[in-house]
């Protein structure tokens, strides 16, 4: 497979970097697909399976790049200082999209949503120190193996406390009318649906080899900041599989999955993404992450938890479109005045 991606050529290989990268969010999106119907299939509830199975479903595409960075790091096939850029831009551009122009669209298709107090605890609290954990353990410009086992360490430890929380706390509902929801119907094929999702993951690992290949080939040409290149591609895309639960889930009148995903997702790309990332080969961390985009998600996360708790819980359009305004500054900002690492 190697010599798909040996071309010399500029326009070559960012088509087959965009085509990479289409594979990625298809074969993701079938991952995330069966992996929601297999938690569903065992009755957990929704704002718990939005936190947990589904965040660590739909942030498939950027645990798969930091896992094929890392291991291409550790046989020195992939650039350290490029890679690192790349998977951290990727990551932290996925998160900022989340939380500013996704929520924001669907707060906006939703007509209001309303966050209880207790998630704005449990939830949105622990996504804001998540980056700020980010931020403390990457001013000395690297993300040691022991910064990824405390990342990672956070995660197991948030997981299960959010279980125990579950398991007391937890009532069954009646099931609302659900549209053209897909769980499996017997255990037989609920293992056919875990076959489908790891192959389905596996295709996921091998896009986003070529497309960190790629990506390297376009920094060394270019000159471009392997970093940025991640904010407005590779992240914009992995952030994708999460934007499409969450509008099914505001389809479905199934808010806890949305704000679940979207939330929970947060938590997870930086702790078992990055933190497993680092727990591998360790990361070298680009001066934007930490001046720009780690800064500007915490600020975007603080600016929005106090307008839910000023609000009570509640956000209209109007928010919508602040929400999606946020990312573009941010973008914008990013491009004019963090273009190199």
């Amino acid at each position: 497979m190697e010599i798909l991606w040996q071309s010399q050529n500029l326009t070559v290989n960012i088509i087959l970097g965009l085509v990479a990268i289409a594979i990625l969010v298809l074969s993701s999106d079938q991952a995330v697909k069966r992996l929601v119907g297999l938690a569903d299939y065992f009755n957990l509830s929704a704002t718990f399976m939005g936190m947990t199975v589904v965040s660590l479903a739909t942030s498939i595409p950027e645990i798969s790049s930091h896992l094929t960075a890392s291991v291409g790091i550790l046989r020195g096939t992939l650039d350290y200082q490029i890679s690192s850029a790349v998977v951290l831009g990727a990551n932290i551009g996925s998160n900022v999209v989340q939380q500013t122009f996704i929520m924001g669209l669907v707060v906006f298709f939703a007509g209001t949503l309303y966050f209880r107090r207790y998630f704005l605890w449990k939830s949105l609290l622990p996504m804001i120190g998540t980056t700020l954990m980010c931020i403390v353990l990457g001013l000395d410009r690297t993300y040691s193996r022991l910064d990824g086992f405390i990342l990672f360490g956070t995660f197991i430890a948030y997981t299960y406390y959010l279980y125990v929380d579950e398991r007391k706390h937890y009532r069954k509902e009646a099931a609302p009318q659900e549209e053209e929801k897909e769980v499996p119907k017997s255990g037989r094929e609920a293992i056919w649906w875990g076959v489908l999702a790891v192959v389905a993951m596996a295709l996921t690992v091998l896009s986003a080899q070529i497309a960190l290949h790629v990506t390297e080939f376009v920094v060394q040409t270019t000159g471009i900041g392997g970093s940025l290149i991640g904010v407005v591609t590779l992240g914009v895309a992995s952030a994708l599989p999460e934007f499409t639960t969450a509008i099914s889930g505001v389809r479905n009148k199934e808010h806890g999955i949305s704000l679940g995903t979207l939330v929970g997702s947060n938590i997870t790309n930086p702790l078992v993404a990055i933190g497993g990332g680092a727990l591998l080969s360790t990361y070298w961390v680009p001066r934007p992450l930490i001046a720009w985009d780690l800064v500007w998600e915490t600020l975007t996360g603080a600016i929005l938890w106090a307008i839910l708790w000023f609000r009570k819980g509640k956000l209209g359009r109007w928010g919508a479109f602040y929400l999606m305004g946020l990312y573009f500054v941010y973008v914008i900002s990013r491009a004019v005045f963090f273009s190199v690492d």
